[in-house]
């Protein structure tokens, strides 16, 4: 007769261990299923777009404050030259002083009335009196230049320690905003560096073919002979002399790279190229998208003519319009001086003729 066993159960310990490997089995299954699939082409050309513009806003805020810095940097030199000239003169007023004293003490060792009492010769003693009084006439005029040149040096130093001080503020700022377009730029690259070399390749492509579609003739005056032509602004008539003059010379600049801060001749960032350009016309403005745009006339976008300054994406950019909607820029990295539609750098914010 066969024996009938009961089936062993398996243990409690073998029971938990599988329990729990299906848990995460599932746990791992769910993650998968929500986790961020990869972002498109398309998703990270638009946050890299977003990342270039913060880029560049805190790029033009650096270049302002490195203006500012230089600036401050010569006026405290100059004050600081003027507290060093200040204390040799006032240290040479101080000698003419001391030896005006001495003599002063040499010559009045008795009570005026007595040296004339004892004097073998009164007529040379009243000639030497009449002089010791002269040199306590200047005596006096020596302390009165002493103490406003001593007034003098106390302003100087303090104003020579107000601009150090706005200097210490404005390296920080320089700091801040270095590390804020350091850090956007950075985030940009590792973006781009999820796509792969096609990808990228193929953005890049497209990029290029946009803003050769949006230029049209304009872009065929660049055609790698070094863009010395001269620009062909159709039936347009510049602003002015001085407008096309800086337009020209900022077409000599086609194909130039953009790095940011830069102000050329062989690189540029946008408000780089046209303080370039307008100061080989002959014109000086100033160096960042923020303050260029408070230069010259406003201008209607409906009557904006060629070497006049177009602004982008809340003043953060500018280029030179060159005609038929057309912006003649520097872009943003990775990217060289070029010819492009206005319709696909950003948005529109204004326009001024210098």
């Amino acid at each position: 007769m066969a024996s009938h066993r009961r089936p062993k159960q398996p243990s409690r310990a073998r029971v938990t261990v599988l329990t729990a490997t299906a848990a995460a089995a599932v746990a791992l299954t769910s993650q998968a299923a929500h986790a961020d699939p990869k972002p498109t082409k398309s998703e990270v050309k638009a946050k890299v777009d977003k990342l270039y513009h913060e880029a560049e806003v805190a790029t033009e805020k650096y270049n302002g404050a490195k203006e500012q810095q230089d600036k401050l940097k010569k006026q405290a030199d100059a004050l600081q030259d003027k507290v060093a000239r200040g204390q040799d003169e006032l240290n040479t007023l101080r000698g003419e002083l001391g030896s005006l004293a001495t003599a002063q003490y040499r010559s009045g060792g008795l009570d005026p009335s007595v040296q004339l009492l004892l004097s073998s010769d009164p007529d040379s003693f009243l000639d030497q009196a009449s002089a010791l009084d002269q040199l306590t006439a200047k005596q006096s005029e020596s302390l009165q230049k002493i103490q406003a040149k001593q007034r003098t040096l106390a302003q100087q130093r303090k104003e020579a320690q107000g601009k150090l001080s706005d200097l210490d503020e404005v390296r920080r700022t320089l700091g801040t905003n270095k590390q804020k377009f350091q850090g956007r730029l950075a985030e940009a690259q590792k973006l781009l560096n999820t796509l792969t070399a096609a990808e990228r390749a193929k953005m890049a492509e497209e990029e290029e073919q946009r803003a050769t579609r949006g230029a049209g003739d304009r872009v065929e005056l660049s055609n790698g002979s070094g863009g010395n032509e001269a620009v062909d602004l159709g039936k347009e008539v510049p602003a002015s002399a001085l407008g096309a003059a800086a337009l020209q010379a900022a077409h000599t600049r086609v194909g130039k790279p953009y790095v940011r801060t830069a102000t050329g001749p062989d690189s540029f960032d946008c408000s780089g190229l046209t303080m370039w350009a307008y100061a080989q016309a002959g014109a000086d403005i100033t160096r960042t998208t923020f303050t260029q745009i408070n230069q010259g006339t406003r201008i209607a976008r409906s009557q904006l003519k060629p070497g006049d300054l177009v602004f982008f994406s809340n003043t953060s950019h500018v280029g030179l319009y060159a005609g038929n909607n057309t912006v003649l820029h520097a872009p943003y990295p990775g990217t060289n001086v070029r010819y492009e539609s206005m319709s696909t750098i950003g948005s529109y914010q204004a326009a001024v003729r210098i």
